[in-house]
């Protein structure tokens, strides 16, 4: 398939890396050794700040703790030394230390505890029992990898999760994901989410890879096409948030442009994430072709709307419906995702477009987002491309940067960690 789509301009052809293969290869190794202090001894993950260096202001999360135990199960399958037993502690601390043991599921966060000398109500440890989709997916796909990966206790986590995910947050109806519970399950909150169920498409192609079962890849399957058919009557804008009954709340968070998880409008992030995983969804059903048009869709609404030329280049978080940008600062997050997602076009397409836009940002990325003097990647730019911490202060994980500069050296398969399992040893 190709398309006579211009190539978005990037203005860095003079910058483009010469080795990008190993420039990757080498920041894969970089991200792994900046995150290695986020484990705590109990194996809950810590929030880093810009230099690496736990935040101990910030309590722990299910989802940090939960994405650092699938990056790195994936990492230990590719030979990383220290990977395996980091995995280990990471999904020790989702058994031991985020689970909810009295009412099931996993809490929010944890913390952070009281220290010496504060002077506090109470000396337990504060909890935001909130009961969310999105940290229970990233549970369901950190344990899906520690699996693939043969990691300590990875499966039992697995069917733990995916019972949780299916009896608490599966929609049989709708056939999609609610949001949000109250710790005790007996609050279901009414608003209802694409971004919790993208991730949920992620972690169930994962648990499809780790078991074989085919539910949980038809599960996959119907909520990838529910969201293309919104995305479709909506110039492939992506509808991100609705009311219970499923009805699209368009205005939703208008005052609140800048939320990291729920933002107002359109966000061409998304997009780019949407149409790797429409590929990887394709390649785990075998129904090569089936869904490669609304990728491309996806991908181009996403480039047109999202990579801001006129000002230095990086890709806003949001955009309104008619496509003017709402919040112009860029997260890394964005780009680790357009990057990963022309990797996959290139390859499924065969058109050499997708492969020169990936190598411009990639220059791009390195030039303004890779932190050359302390690590990782800067989490958030603002609109002249400078460091910044608005709405993303330090530099929490490295997930999305991971999965991205590791991508393109992986067979494709339905989830990371099959595509490393396929892969074997390379980096050891």
């Amino acid at each position: 398939m190709t398309t006579d789509r211009p190539t978005p301009a990037t203005d860095l052809t003079a910058d483009r890396i010469p080795d990008l293969a190993a420039w990757r290869r080498d920041q894969l190794a970089a991200l792994l050794r900046f995150a290695e202090p986020t484990l705590r001894a109990d194996g809950a993950a810590q929030w880093l700040d810009d230099d690496g260096r736990p935040d101990l202001t910030r309590p722990v999360h299910t989802w940090i703790t939960s994405r650092t135990a699938h990056v790195e199960s994936f990492a230990s399958l590719l030979g990383v030394p220290g990977a395996g037993e980091r995995a280990d502690r990471a999904l020790h601390g989702l058994r031991a230390v985020l689970v909810d043991a009295e009412h099931g599921g996993w809490v929010s966060s944890r913390g952070p505890a009281p220290r010496p000398g504060d002077v506090v109500d109470s000396a337990e440890e504060p909890v935001d029992g909130t009961k969310s989709a999105y940290a229970h997916a990233f549970v369901v796909l950190a344990a899906a990898s520690g699996t693939i990966a043969g990691r300590d206790g990875a499966r039992e986590l697995l069917e733990a999760a995916l019972a949780v995910l299916d009896e608490r947050f599966w929609e049989a109806g709708p056939r999609m994901h609610a949001d949000e519970w109250s710790r005790d399950w007996t609050v279901l909150d009414d608003y209802r989410g694409v971004n919790a169920n993208m991730h949920s498409v992620e972690a169930l192609l994962a648990a499809h890879d780790a078991t074989g079962d085919g539910e949980w890849l038809a599960r996959a399957a119907s909520v990838a096409d529910r969201v293309v058919g919104w995305a479709a009557e909506n110039d492939w804008r992506i509808p991100e948030h609705f009311d219970a009954s499923w009805t699209p709340l368009p205005e939703y968070n208008a005052d609140r442009p800048r939320d990291p998880f729920k933002p107002y409008g359109s966000t061409p992030g998304h997009g780019l994430e949407w149409a790797r995983l429409l590929l990887q969804l394709d390649v785990a059903a075998g129904t090569p072709g089936a869904r490669t048009e609304a990728a491309v869709a996806l991908f181009d609404r996403a480039v047109a709307d999202g990579w801001d030329g006129a000002h230095g280049g990086g890709f806003v978080y949001t955009v309104g419906w008619d496509g003017v940008p709402v919040e112009p600062r860029r997260y890394h997050w964005v780009a680790a995702e357009a990057v990963a997602a022309a990797d996959v076009l290139g390859r499924v397409t065969g058109d050499p477009r997708f492969a020169e836009a990936a190598a411009g940002w990639w220059a791009w990325i390195d030039r303004y987002l890779v932190d050359h003097e302390r690590g990782s990647w800067h989490h958030e730019l603002d609109t002249g491309n400078r460091p910044d911490g608005v709405t993303w202060v330090g530099k929490p994980d490295v997930y999305h940067a991971a999965q991205a500069v590791i991508l393109p050296d992986l067979p494709l398969t339905g989830s990371l960690a099959a595509s490393a399992k396929a892969a074997g040893r390379i980096l050891g």
